[in-house]
């Protein structure tokens, strides 16, 4: 369940239990039994048992009738085509962010935050080295990437300490190896203009990210890069991918009217 005040008379427990259910899923891991549901919601096996069959009934799940599991149903696309057609930074941000991630011999990615994750909406890559970069809606941590740094970098202090308060509860492991980045990222944000990571999410990667000047219909989007370490020192790789990412941005922001 997320941060909502349990006493919000207008909040609709079942309805977001519901939602809870499909954010179970993660790449790699196309089925589910109830059993899974229930460890990962903290919800009865019972009340697990009438949300799946509603979700069933209604497109978003299909059950395997010979496994009793439960893979993601089409209806969970016909929610989030409307989404991504509706963002009018795709289409602008998409032919730059391509330019660059040739030149870089990497990826380019456009994020926003979906609770304590990143969550990207448009990639680019050029290089074979990232064929397993995660692809648009692939959540992603926000304390061990450059992108999740660069927005808690940009957000006001009490929408900070709010989210770093769930990622405490909800993932604390994380937040006890990382959360002093976060303090490092805004101090690298002020100086230099955009938020780095040295290889602390993926091992062979590095990543700079740049939070954009302003909210897109609003929405606080994010830009981040990734090179492959093999390239370079991340020193190296820092002084010649962060300043471009930051020329990205302004292009972006410009396109926008945010500048």
């Amino acid at each position: 369940m997320n941060e909502t005040d349990d006493k919000d008379r207008q909040f609709a427990t079942t309805l977001a239990s519901g939602i809870d259910l499909l954010l179970c899923f993660h790449a790699g891991e196309p089925s589910l039994a109830n059993k899974d549901f229930a460890e990962r919601t903290g919800l009865s096996r019972p009340t697990v048992a009438r949300l799946t069959h509603t979700l069933t009934l209604l497109g978003y799940l299909r059950r395997d009738t010979a496994t009793a599991r439960y893979r993601l149903g089409a209806a969970v696309l016909g929610l989030s085509h409307p989404l991504l057609a509706s963002m009018r930074i795709r289409p602008i941000a998409r032919p730059m962010m391509e330019t660059l991630a040739r030149e870089i011999e990497g990826a380019v990615s456009l994020g926003l935050r979906h609770r304590i994750h990143m969550v990207y909406v448009e990639t680019a890559r050029d290089s074979e080295d990232f064929v397993v970069t995660p692809d648009i809606g692939a959540p992603i941590p926000m304390l061990a990437t450059a992108m999740g740094r660069a927005w808690l970098a940009r957000a006001t202090a009490e929408d900070r300490r709010s989210l770093l308060n769930q990622i405490r509860v909800a993932a604390p492991a994380e937040f006890e190896r990382y959360a002093e980045a976060v303090t490092l990222a805004r101090e690298e944000l002020a100086s230099d203009g955009f938020c780095s990571a040295r290889a602390d999410w993926q091992p062979n990667r590095h990543g700079f990210a740049v939070p954009l000047q302003g909210w897109v219909d609003g929405t606080q989007f994010v830009l981040n890069c990734a090179v492959a370490s093999k390239r370079g020192g991340f020193a190296q790789m820092r002084r010649e991918i962060g300043p471009r990412l930051v020329t990205l941005a302004h292009s972006v922001e410009f396109a926008l009217g945010l500048r």
